[in-house]
Formats: structure tokens, sequence, C-alpha cells
């Protein structure tokens, strides 16, 4: 982590920086390769998030070109790669539904500088304080409700208006299978066998010949073009009649729209404030998440988390200023980058470039791509990022952690991200307090010579305190002060690792007590984060002027010598 000097506290470094001195045509060589195989990937998804979040296909192709491009270029990770992803599908839809499409714009705008000054402000390892129960839970949540938000196209089903919520998309659901399309559902299952097929192929290819060329040019290509070719082919050349980008959104622009700036109305800001907190919350988890993997999985620099933020922020304002949506780090594209042998940041700008040109020069050919194909994309893609074998594990955790990540998931699906989120968190951190709490305790200390001074109704206590002294452990402090010794008492504090005020405040209100009660209050082993607390709060000052002894090194010692027989009789040992 950089030094907080103030020099550095607004550190703005890309990555793309670094990764240009002594760059090589042999690199631009695998980065302009892995970039077009990233674009090849990227396309159908774009299209199938911004479809099932509420908005017209090019806001997605949108998305990957601004935010992907700004992203990869400003960033703090050599191979990230940004775009729309699936963890926003639901959030999006619930802004559309609710505060409708201009919203959508000024709520991105909002989470794009709370990430920017999430970065600034060096919050990029806060985002690791997020359990994993957390995380899980709300990422098989979410994909549930990707799945199920695409049953309408899936199954070809009439619905004038779709609900955001859960319970309304049930009830859509239940109230319209009468007017499933059979030619739909054949689209969906072939295009989904097609993907499930494909991928299985690769698979089985990087087995057998793992060398081979045509291997490694047949696992290049993705299973989601393969399907969308030849859904789109024979929906054109059959005349199959299911719903198509073109007979929804009525084609495809060829060209980026102008730039325009959203309404900022105050109270439409005040409303947006939770959507956009989630938004950006979120979009930090996902990146940062997928910068780590991507880490694992590569030799060299780690990512830089914050200027990753800034540049996650930065393309979060620009991206709905031309028609966008939120963008994050994607784990999917950002692993078929490293796979593909890329080396800088350059990857992911060719990635951004190339999608550009297919709007310029291909965006008639989209009319034509069948919604069912995209559906089956995205039931794959719900699959494939939930984690579902943790739930035949949860037997072997413990029942906090099941109960997290169970309640989590469930209200991901029933109500929104937001609450499952603040409850997951709330729920972890008192899980947290009170396992740390039950480590934290006194131990009593009674040596083997002279055992009549140091045990019960001796004229000496000496205890050895474990754990962090906090606002959830500070019983047995006060279990200390009702059991007072009639001479010294001695706390040997070497193994406290943590205090804050309270317990500070706790060893003050001992203090008093044993002044009270004639008892002189020995600490030893005072050092390092308790020292520092107990000296600001004004306790080593207090303890000091009623005894400068009491603090000396020399009692650090007091432990030691109680164990090999001291006389608690003799003051001037102390």
């Amino acid at each position: 982590m950089r030094s907080m000097h103030p020099a550095h506290f607004f550190y703005f470094r890309p990555r793309l920086l670094d990764c240009l001195r002594g760059y090589s045509a042999g690199q631009f060589s695998r980065d302009f390769a892995a970039g077009l195989t990233v674009a090849i990937v990227a396309l159908p998804l774009a299209m199938a998030f911004a479809i099932a979040s509420g908005l017209t296909p090019e806001a997605g192709i949108f998305t990957s070109i601004i935010a992907g491009f700004l992203i990869s270029a400003l960033g703090g990770s050599r191979v990230q790669i940004g775009g729309p992803a699936g963890a926003f599908i639901v959030i999006v839809y619930g802004i559309v539904q609710q505060h409708g499409l201009g919203a959508l714009a000024l709520a991105t705008l909002m989470s794009g500088v709370i990430l920017l000054f999430m970065g600034l402000f060096h919050m990029g390892t806060l985002v690791r304080f997020i359990p994993v129960a957390v995380i899980i839970g709300f990422t098989n949540g979410i994909a549930v409700l990707i799945a199920l938000t695409q049953l309408k196209d899936f199954l070809g089903l009439t619905v004038a208006n779709m609900p955001g919520d859960f319970f309304g998309i049930v009830r859509a659901l239940a109230a319209n299978i009468g007017s499933a399309n059979g030619w739909a559902i054949f689209i969906a299952l072939a295009s989904l066998a097609t993907l499930i097929g494909w991928q299985a192929a690769c698979g089985w290819l990087r087995r057998r010949a793992p060398h081979a060329p045509n291997a490694r040019i047949l696992a290049s290509i993705p299973g989601s073009i393969i399907a969308l070719v030849l859904a789109t082919a024979t929906v054109w050349l059959f005349d199959i009649p299911v719903e198509t980008i073109g007979s929804k959104f009525g084609g495809f622009p060829s060209r980026l729209p102008a730039m325009s700036l959203p309404s900022f109305d105050m109270a439409t800001m005040r409303a947006l404030v939770p959507s956009a907190l989630t938004l950006a919350v979120l979009g930090a988890i996902e990146s940062l998440l997928c910068a780590r993997v991507a880490d694992s999985a590569m030799h060299g620099p780690r990512h830089d988390p914050n200027q990753e933020l800034m540049a996650q922020g930065i393309a979060n304002v620009a991206a709905p200023l031309f028609g966008g949506m939120p963008a994050t780090g994607t784990i999917a594209r950002t692993m078929t980058n490293v796979k593909n042998g890329a080396a800088s940041p350059i990857a992911g700008m060719v990635h951004a470039l190339a999608l550009l040109l297919v709007v310029l020069l291909a965006a008639p050919l989209a009319a034509s791509i069948p919604l069912a194909t995209l559906a089956a994309i995205l039931m794959l893609v719900a699959w494939n990022m939930g984690h579902w074998s943790e739930f035949a594990r949860l037997k072997t955790y413990r029942w906090p952690y099941r109960f997290t990540l169970l309640t989590v998931f469930a209200l991901t699906i029933i109500f929104d991200l937001g609450v499952a989120v603040e409850f997951g968190v709330f729920a972890a951190g008192l899980t947290f307090i009170y396992r740390i709490s039950s480590l934290s305790h006194a131990e009593r200390l009674i040596p083997e010579q002279r055992p009549q001074l140091w045990g019960e109704g001796g004229g000496m206590q000496a205890w050895r305190l474990h754990g962090a002294l906090f606002f959830g452990a500070t019983s047995f402090i006060e279990q200390l002060e009702s059991a007072l010794p009639s001479h010294n008492l001695v706390l040997d504090l070497k193994n406290v690792i943590y205090m804050d005020n309270t317990g500070a405040e706790a060893l003050e209100e001992l203090r008093r007590a044993c002044q009270q009660d004639g008892v002189r209050l020995i600490l030893s082993a005072l050092k390092g984060q308790p020292l520092d607390t107990l000296r600001r709060t004004g306790f080593v000052q207090a303890l000091e002027a009623a005894d400068p002894a009491s603090l000396q090194e020399r009692v650090n010692h007091a432990i030691t010598e109680a164990e090999a027989g001291w006389d608690a009789a003799a003051p001037s040992r102390a």
C-alpha cells in the first residue's frame, strides 16, 4: 500500500504508463490478438446485458466502447477489461422501471463520482473487508434473478411491461405462460445446447491435442458467437417468427450518439442516492475481485486498487454521457484477455476500438439477432457466475456463516441488493465481534513458589490478558474490579493485540477502584497500539502520577519475578 504522505495522497498513475516502458512489437501483436478475441466475446454479452436491464442493445455496446477504453487506459491493472456486467442487471432494471432512463444516467454518473473519490481517498483496500459469505450470497442471488428475468425471452412470452421486483416477475410469468412461443423455445434450447456443446468440445480438444494449431484457434472462438451466428442465420433464412433486435428495437445505430448531460434535479438525485451507492459498492467489489483473479493468473506487478477505482469512476462518469450504462471489471472477458496472451492495457483498448468498428461497419447485421439466443447466453452466464457448490458445503461451516450467506441470498432475490449487502455486512460484523470477544479472556497466574501470596485470599494477584480489549470484551475487567487483592494487582498485557477507548475506560475504572482500596496496580509488557491508546486517553499519565514506578521498564519483568517467587511484601522490587 502506498504511503499516506500528503504528497502521495491524490496519486494518479495509470498502469499503462509503466507498461509502455520498453513496449515491443511482439507485445503489441499479443495485445492486438487478445483484444480482438475479447471483442468477439464482449459483443453478444454487452447487448444481452443491456436488453436484460431494460435498455436498448446499443447501450451495452456503447458502454463497452467508452467505459472499456477508459478503464484499460486509466486503470491500475494490466489486463482488466471493463464493460457492462450481469451483476448490474437487477439494479439497472429497477432504476429504469422506477425513475426512467434519465435517472439511470444520473445514478450512473453519481456512482462514478463516488468511485472516483473512493480511489482518491485510498479506499481500495476497504473492499476486501466485505466477508466472503456476503459476496457469495449476493452473487448467487443475482444469478437467480438474471435467469428469472430471461425466462420471458427464453420462452417467447408476450409481456407488455415486465415488473422489476421478484414477486411481480413471478406473477407476470405465471399470468402470461400461455403466450409461450414454441419457435422461441426451440431457438433458445438450440442456442443453449450449442453453447454447452461448444464449451465441451473445446475442453475436449484442449485435453486431447493441447498443442495442435487448430485446437488453439477453435478454443479461442467463444461459443456465444457460434450460437449467435447460427441462430441469426437460421431465423433470417427460414423467416422464423421470433422476436429479434430489429423487431423490438427497430435496428441498431451505426454511429456513437452525441454527448448529452442528464438533468441534475435535486429531488431525483436524493432519491437515487441509495441506488448510486449500491452501483458504486458493487462496481468496486466486482472490479477489484476481477483484478485479484487476474493477478493470480499472471506473473508481474499486482494491480493498484486505488488507481483501478479512480478509472472505474471516470468511466462511469463518461459512459452515461453517451447513452451508456454502469460498467465495471468483468471476470469472463478479463480472463479471456489473460488466456490469449495480453501483455498490457493496450489489449483492452484494442477491444474497445474493435467494438467501435463493429458499430460503424456491421450494425445492420444485428437486426436479425433473436432475443431468445441472447436469453440463452445470459442463462449460461447466470449459471457460470454462481458459486453453487457453496450450498453443498454449507454443512461444513458454522451457523453464523450459513445464516449470513443464505439470508443475503434470499434478501437479494426477494428485496434488493442494497438491503442484502447492508444486512450481510451488519450480520458479519456482529459475528466478528462475538468471535473476538469470546477469544478475549484473563488468565490467572499462580507461581509454584510461595503460592500462599498469589492464591485465593493472598495479598497479590497476577493476570495475563489475552485477545482484544474493546467494547465487546470488557466483562472480565469488571470481574477483576469486583475481587481486588489486598496489596498488588499485576496485569500482563503482552498478549493484548488491540484496545479501543471502551477498553481503556474499563482499565481506568479498575485503576480508580484500586486507588480507592489502596491496591497497587502494575501493568506489565504494555506496548504498541494498547500503549498508544492509554496514552491518548490519559490513563498512563494518571497511573504514573499516582505511582511513578508502576510503568517503569523493570516492571515488564514483574510476572517473571512473580513466577520465581517474588515477595509481594518487598515494594523495593516493584
